[in-house]
């Protein structure tokens, strides 16, 4: 089950974080501004051949004991980051892209829409309703 979906701006900021656990919303903030650093790791273009460049998905950038944290980057440098639970092995790379991807259409018609103030946090009923329908997926 995913426990968190976050979305992180091109200068590190959160946009928007929703956790299944509200108690445990502090512990995840903090696991997913550690994704950050790895992120950012596998951003740096010197490292990358051509192929690379084009793949938004980063893969599995995190494991604990109880989760494991995938990321996924646009080509705007906004970051999105998914934490499941460890115990749910039953997902391969393929589905988690796939998640990625609703997402990424989520984000794209949450930013689209005129009222929406670029760079600021995404307070949109349909962007959250997304995010629950796909962490009701996992």
């Amino acid at each position: 089950m995913a426990v968190c979906v976050a979305v992180i701006g091109k200068d590190n900021s959160p946009k928007y974080i929703k956790c299944a656990d509200e108690a445990l919303a502090l512990q995840f903030h903090y696991k997913v501004h550690t994704s950050i650093d790895i992120i950012e790791e596998k951003l740096n273009i010197g490292n990358k051949t051509a192929v690379d460049i084009r793949d938004l998905y980063l893969g599995l950038l995190l494991t604990t004991e109880e989760f494991k944290i995938y990321g996924y980057a646009t080509n705007t440098k906004i970051k999105f980051v998914i934490v499941l639970q460890s115990s749910n092995i039953s997902f391969r790379d393929n589905e988690v892209k796939t998640i990625f991807k609703k997402l990424h259409t989520a984000y794209s018609n949450a930013v689209c829409n005129p009222f929406y103030v670029p760079g600021s946090s995404i307070n949109s009923k349909s962007f959250d309703s997304s995010v629950t329908e796909i962490m009701g997926i996992i």
